[in-house]
């Protein structure tokens, strides 16, 4: 039975289930203001869960033979054939229809539809083509890793509005420098299977230039939440001081003694640990919008 359960849960990628989780978190709290309707977070953390490890599970699926050519993944038990393709199919829809189906119960058309935006994104359009076929791939499957907070931001709040454009984009743009940090320091694994990411297919010289063009970006983007009036000051010093820090950590990969796997695993780390703490920072430090005060003056 232990084994059983470890095999379908780690098919699901429980990290990544978890980290998502942060996000919705920190985008349910920053549009809830204080007022936590606590069931609605309960099923929206449920819900999306579900709905993220549904479509892990459907990607390994899609992934069994370039996961095994990549010494990371050839153990994955798709690729093993200890879980076969059909039940792991079997186990993402069961996991998929749960997830969306707690998502329509409890949240918002709204929190429903990014959360389908996401999925298609990433099991259709990322993993079935971008990911095998093109440099861009890194750029589309973005766009589904920054679904989580908005989605948790919407079902709090009900509606799209400017914090939730700066979560996707804020969420988006911090995706391009973690993914190319990874294939730097995978490089090997990434090649092996044929998989277009910028460091193999136009070098690594020029993943570093995106790495920090792209951090220099987020850093922009974020500050956009205080300047909006959507966080505070407590926000805005975690944002510049944990920025600040990772944009001259990458930097430091042009010194000519760098070993650059390390590097780029430092960068990869710091990632987490930024967007940890800014997800964090946001739910802790939230305030009315600049807009919202002055509707409610007149």
């Amino acid at each position: 039975m232990t084994s059983t359960y470890k095999r379908y849960l780690s098919v699901t990628k429980p990290g990544i289930i978890m980290g998502n989780a942060i996000s919705v978190t920190g985008g349910f709290l920053l549009a809830s203001r204080g007022d936590i309707d606590y069931w609605l977070l309960l099923a929206t953390l449920i819900g999306l869960s579900l709905v993220v490890a549904s479509g892990c599970v459907i990607n390994n699926c899609i992934d069994r033979d370039i996961d095994g050519k990549m010494q990371r993944t050839a153990s994955r038990v798709t690729v093993t054939g200890e879980l076969p393709l059909f039940t792991a199919m079997l186990h993402g829809a069961v996991l998929g229809i749960s997830g969306f189906g707690l998502l329509a119960a409890y949240t918002n058309l709204t929190s429903v539809f990014f959360a389908a935006f996401g999925y298609v994104i990433y099991v259709g359009v990322y993993s079935l083509y971008m990911k095998r076929n093109s440099v861009y791939g890194t750029f589309v499957g973005s766009l589904s890793g920054a679904v989580p907070p908005v989605v948790g931001y919407c079902a709090a709040s009900g509606q799209f509005d400017m914090a939730a454009a700066i979560l996707l984009g804020m969420f988006s743009i911090w995706q391009m420098p973690h993914s190319y940090a990874i294939a730097i320091f995978r490089y090997n694994d990434y090649k092996a299977a044929g998989i277009p990411v910028l460091p193999v297919s136009q070098g690594i010289a020029k993943a570093k230039r995106h790495i920090v063009l792209h951090i220099a970006l987020f850093a922009l983007v974020v500050m956009l939440l205080p300047l909006s009036g959507y966080t505070g000051i407590g926000f805005l010093t975690v944002a510049f001081a944990t920025s600040l820090w990772w944009l001259l950590m990458a930097l430091r990969g042009y010194r000519p003694d760098i070993n650059v796997e390390g590097w780029a695993k430092r960068v990869f780390g710091f990632s987490i640990v930024n967007i940890t703490l800014l997800s964090v920072a946001m739910s802790l430090d939230y305030h009315t919008s600049v807009t919202s005060l002055f509707a409610l003056s007149f």
